[in-house]
């Protein structure tokens, strides 16, 4: 968790070090996610569940035509359920939930459509910190749901600003470790990776 701290800490540091002459502009987004579970085996069924984030933002136009950064810090909740056939063929299902704080760092290139409004596309890391129930019991106590303590995603994404202040956004948050790990009773483990489709706004003043 140390070296995730650092990693986030110096890149919160080098946008806080943006030339005298970017702009920089405070806002606030939130937004909703749809967290996708992925196992790396085929015994248990996920689907998708609804999530949200929210949380201050800052947004800095480099002196760099087109380009500029994105920093957050948020609080983001998730939820996925999945299910599980037990041996008479009838079907249990659990949801899990786990709350974090997370800090995305986007680079950003925009093209303006006029003055009214501005397409942008971004892409960057992501650094997640678990701040909720690391550990829930499952399918009546007969296994158990273990989350990481801290984990890195990246962000690939479209947007749009209109009028300098609001921003709407769409983007696929990919997840580049595991998420977590169902163990059973009987020692058959199965980790999960959590990839979430999120929707946002931000109102920037």
């Amino acid at each position: 968790m140390k070296k995730f701290l650092s990693l986030a800490a110096l890149a919160i540091m080098l946008v806080a070090a943006a030339p005298a002459q970017a702009q920089v502009q405070f806002g606030i987004k939130a937004g909703m996610n749809v967290t996708g579970l992925k196992f790396d085996k085929k015994i248990l069924d996920p689907s998708n569940q609804v999530g949200f984030f929210v949380g201050p933002t800052l947004k800095v136009n480099l002196p760099i035509v087109n380009l500029g950064v994105d920093a957050s810090v948020m609080y983001d909740y998730r939820a996925a359920k999945f299910s599980f056939h037990e041996m008479d063929d009838s079907k249990v299902e659990e949801t899990v939930k786990q709350h974090q704080v997370v800090i995305p760092i986007n680079l950003r290139y925009g093209f303006g459509l006029g003055e009214m409004a501005e397409i942008y596309f971004f892409a960057g890391p992501q650094f997640g910190f678990n701040v909720g129930d690391k550990d829930q019991s499952v399918f009546k106590d007969v296994a158990d749901w273990k989350l990481k303590t801290s984990n890195f995603s990246i962000n690939v994404g479209v947007g749009a600003m209109v009028l300098n202040h609001l921003q709407a956004s769409v983007n696929y948050n990919i997840a580049c470790g595991n998420a977590g790990e169902i163990k059973f009773l009987d020692g058959v483990r199965n980790k999960a990776k959590s990839n979430a489709w999120q929707i946002g706004l931000a109102y920037y003043f």
